[in-house]
C-alpha cells in the first residue's frame, strides 16, 4: 500500500470512518449474500470494523485479517467480536498464505490505496479456492462519492489539497468490474451503494471530518481567515435541517467475482 498515506492512529480512524464503514459494510454483506460456515479473509482490516461484521453476521469458520498498521492491528484484535479470528502484519500484494487455503476474500475500502491494484487482486484470487467468492467496495473517489468529499474540495479551493489514494480511478464502478473480468474471474456482478450519516450540528461533523491527521496538517497550514472561510463554505455545501441537523451522503462501489473451477 502506498506508504505516505497510513492509518496508524486507531481511534483517531474509527472516529474519522468507523460510522461509514459500518454502514457501507452491512448493506456489503446483504448484497454478498453468503452462507455461513465459510472461511474468510480480509484485506486491509484496518481496525476491524469490517472484519467484526463478518464475525456477527456469518458465523465464519475461520476469520483472518491482515493489514500494514500494527496500531490499526492492535485495535482490531481487542474487538469482542474478533477473539477467534486470526491477524497478521502483511500487504494487500503479498499476502501469506497458502493457496486455495479460504473460501472469501474482501477488501473493504482498501483497493484505491494499492498503487498497483492487479497485484492485490491477483493475490486475493491465488488464496481464494477455486468457486470462491472475491469481493471489493470503494467509495467513489471521481465521482464524489467519498464520506468527505466536499472538505477535500474546499481545502483544494483554497489551494491546500489532502493527498488523494494512488489509485482512486480504479474506484469507478466500470473500472472494478473491469479489473475483475480481466483477472479471469466467473460470474462478475457490480452494484452501487448509498449510505448517508446525520450529524447533529455542523460542529460535529467539522470534529468528525477533521479527525484524521493529514486533514489536521491542511487546516495547521491555513491561516485563521482561511479556517473561517472553509468552515462557512462547509456550512453552506451542508446546509442544516430545521432542527441543525446536517445529512451528509457518500457512495461506494462494490465488485464480485468467483474463481473459476
Amino acid at each position: 500500500m502506498n506508504p505516505s498515506i497510513r492509518f496508524d492512529d486507531a481511534d483517531a480512524y474509527q472516529h474519522y470512518m468507523g460510522g461509514w464503514s459500518r454502514a457501507v459494510g452491512q448493506t456489503f454483506i446483504d448484497w454478498l449474500a453468503l452462507p455461513a460456515g465459510l472461511d474468510w479473509l480480509d484485506v486491509g482490516c484496518g481496525n476491524g470494523a469490517f472484519t467484526a461484521l463478518i464475525a456477527e453476521r456469518q458465523a465464519p469458520t475461520r476469520l483472518l485479517g491482515i493489514d500494514p498498521s500494527p496500531e490499526q492491528l492492535a485495535a482490531a484484535r481487542l474487538h469482542p467480536s474478533l477473539q477467534q479470528a486470526d491477524f497478521c502484519r502483511a500487504q494487500a500484494e503479498a499476502l501469506p498464505f497458502a493457496d486455495a487455503s479460504v473460501d472469501v476474500s474482501i477488501m473493504p475500502l482498501v483497493i484505491f490505496f494499492l498503487p498497483e491494484p492487479e497485484l492485490g487482486l491477483a493475490q486475493m484470487q491465488r488464496v481464494t479456492r477455486p468457486g470462491g467468492t472475491l469481493a471489493a467496495y470503494a467509495w467513489d473517489m471521481p465521482g464524489g462519492g467519498f464520506p468527505y468529499a466536499a472538505m477535500h474540495a474546499e481545502l483544494k479551493a483554497l489551494g491546500h489539497p489532502v493527498a488523494a489514494p494512488p489509485s482512486a480511478q480504479i474506484s469507478r464502478r466500470d473500472a472494478l468490474e473491469a479489473l475483475w473480468q480481466d483477472a479471469g474471474l466467473a460470474n462478475v456482478e457490480s452494484c452501487v451503494i448509498e449510505v448517508a450519516q446525520t450529524f447533529e450540528r455542523f460542529e460535529d461533523y467539522w470534529h468528525t471530518a477533521t479527525a484524521r491527521s493529514t486533514t489536521r496538517e491542511r487546516l495547521a497550514s491555513l491561516s485563521e481567515t482561511q479556517r473561517t472561510t472553509l468552515k462557512n463554505r462547509l456550512c453552506a455545501r451542508l446546509p442544516a435541517d430545521a432542527d441543525g441537523r446536517v445529512q451528509v451522503q457518500a457512495r461506494a462501489h462494490a465488485v464480485r467475482g468467483q474463481r473459476p473451477r
